[in-house]
């Protein structure tokens, strides 16, 4: 069994900042790429960043030069580090992780969503 924790969400005002982590635990053999995703109020999960395991990040175009996405691949832990928050950052955001088992299966998994809310 494989398990996302998500921590790190909250409220803040315009050009803050907020930190989120997320953890994997488990049967993990290797985690070929991690990312965060949004779902703003009434729309459709989209991509923040994602970080592979080769190779560097990418960021969706509104978030870039005020989000970072960072790995601890030894704590098999996910970062992502947003400044100058706006309120259309608002939503929640969860962790996605790919990730092989030790049994050689690979599969997405998905954290439980936390709430980021960017208004004064």
């Amino acid at each position: 069994q494989v398990q996302l924790v998500e921590s790190g969400g909250g409220l803040v005002q315009p050009g803050g900042s907020l930190r989120l982590s997320c953890a994997a635990s488990g049967s993990i053999r290797s985690i070929p790429s991690m990312a965060w995703y949004r779902a703003a109020p009434g729309q459709e999960r989209e991509l923040v960043a994602i970080s592979p395991l080769i190779g560097g990040p990418n960021y969706a175009d509104s978030v870039k030069d005020r989000f970072t996405i960072s790995r601890n691949s030894a704590k098999n832990t996910v970062y992502l580090q947003m400044n100058s928050l706006e309120s259309g950052d608002t939503g929640v955001f969860y962790c996605n992780a790919r990730i092989i088992d030790k049994d050689w299966r690979m599969d997405d998994y998905w954290g439980q969503g936390t709430q980021v809310t960017v208004s004064s």
